[in-house]
């Protein structure tokens, strides 16, 4: 596949190796202003990033809205119901129709803006219906079955659903195939790492996701929170490489204590994180065994958890 050469100012931030809800810490992050439609770089497709209004622990910044094409217009993951940022959406249209809104999964800072959206535009719902578990928006209603591969075909330009399960199980990134560059959700963010909760959340297939979106050759992620990389296949060995330092350590940890509960295990491997944040890396953690067990280097009994030789 041929990809555009267009020049794009990247942004950059200091690997934390956490969740943005480890990290706790979002100041200048990136210096943007919320609404304002930015072009992300001098591609051939018109794409430009709209930071939303909704800056925390949780989202970074904010949640980033991609507004695509010239023309036929889609707009990628417009976040939570935000008055502000609904007007700031339909200036941003300036008339002209949006065709589709494409949500890369249902947590509450992706997708509930998009059927009041669609209500005054007229555009069709791309994604995968919620799943049933915590945290979920069930209002979001995709206009048709979307499936792996799918292609939306919009003139100059297409966007291909690329499945990627592991944050949650109804995980798209959305590939922009002009311009190889893809539209990533909370699959890979920028500086951080995103957080894994079972039992939707699977780091099994959090890993496997990973190294199919290695496999697509891409030149360029756009996260749902965090500015542009252009060095993806850097990007996505440095997420691999921390899932299994943190795995190694709760080996270690494991073998340290023998048997463990998730409270006593989570402040040994996560003796690096400040304790008001333990709850949810404690979820993680029990992402990542429940991986181990599914290999067969971990078991779990009652309450308690071992590793296995």
């Amino acid at each position: 596949m041929n990809y555009g050469t267009g020049s794009v100012q990247v942004q950059t931030l200091a690997r934390s190796g956490y969740d943005w809800i480890l990290t706790g810490s979002i100041e200048n992050a990136m210096q943007e202003q919320a609404g304002i439609p930015v072009p992300l770089g001098a591609f051939k497709v018109p794409v430009q990033r709209i930071l939303g209004r909704n800056p925390g622990p949780m989202t970074g910044p904010g949640t980033n809205s991609y507004l695509v094409g010239d023309e036929a217009l889609s707009l990628i993951d417009p976040g939570p119901i935000n008055l502000e940022q609904m007007d700031s959406f339909l200036a941003a249209l300036g008339g002209r129709r949006l065709h589709y809104i494409f949500c890369t999964h249902t947590h509450g800072d992706h997708s509930p803006a998009a059927v009041p959206l669609a209500e005054k535009t007229g555009a069709s719902l791309v994604g995968l219906k919620a799943p049933d578990a915590m945290g979920q928006d069930h209002s979001f209603a995709p206009s048709r079955q979307w499936r792996h591969g799918d292609i939306v075909e919009l003139g100059d330009y297409s966007l291909q659903c690329i499945h990627t399960p592991g944050h949650v199980s109804n995980h798209f990134c959305y590939l922009l195939r002009e311009e190889g560059l893809l539209f990533t959700g909370d699959h890979v963010l920028q500086g951080t790492t995103p957080v894994i909760l079972p039992p939707d959340g699977d780091m099994a297939d959090y890993f496997a996701s990973l190294k199919l979106v290695q496999s697509l050759g891409v030149k360029f992620l756009a996260p749902g929170h965090g500015g542009l990389m252009d060095n993806p296949d850097q990007e996505i060995e440095q997420l691999l490489q921390h899932r299994l330092k943190r795995e190694a350590k709760i080996l270690a940890g494991l073998q340290q204590l023998q048997q463990s509960t998730l409270d006593e295990l989570v402040m040994v491997v996560y003796d690096d994180v400040a304790q008001h944040l333990i709850p949810w890396a404690k979820r993680t953690l029990l992402a990542h065994l429940l991986k181990l067990e599914k290999e067969g280097r971990a078991q779990q009994s009652a309450e308690q958890w071992c590793s296995l030789p």
